[in-house]
């Protein structure tokens, strides 16, 4: 198997990691051709996307919409490389039904990608 393409290796850390990410908001993700099931990467999907939907909602996300995976090349990060960033990085992404903002849930740990355009307050 080609290892660039094992989507096995996409999530390497447990679930509860995903409770130190950081959701954010953002309008408007509409191109979702290139988003993937978290089925598709992870035999225990649902412990995951049970954390990242809890997350969204107490971020405010109204409850609707697929979670799924979203890959952000390294080019795209406003950090220094490292052999680890080199993967890039993979987001937890869901698409709100009613007004198509985005949530985002991603790794603290790096450099957030930029989020300055288009960005969305919560309290909208």
């Amino acid at each position: 198997m080609d290892t660039q393409r094992d989507k096995s290796k996409i999530i390497t850390y447990p679930p509860e990691t995903l409770r130190t990410f950081t959701v954010e908001a953002y309008q408007w993700i509409d191109n979702l051709n290139f988003t993937i099931h978290p089925e598709e990467c992870l035999k225990n999907a649902e412990e995951y996307i049970r954390i990242a939907k809890e997350m969204f909602l107490d971020a405010g996300w109204d409850g609707d919409g697929a979670i799924e995976l979203m890959w952000i090349p390294p080019f795209m990060l406003r950090s220094s490389p490292t052999a680890e960033l080199t993967l890039g990085v993979t987001i937890w992404h869901v698409k709100q039904l009613e007004d198509g903002v985005s949530w985002l849930l991603s790794p603290n740990k790096i450099a957030q990608f930029t989020l300055v355009r288009n960005h969305v307050s919560v309290d909208e």
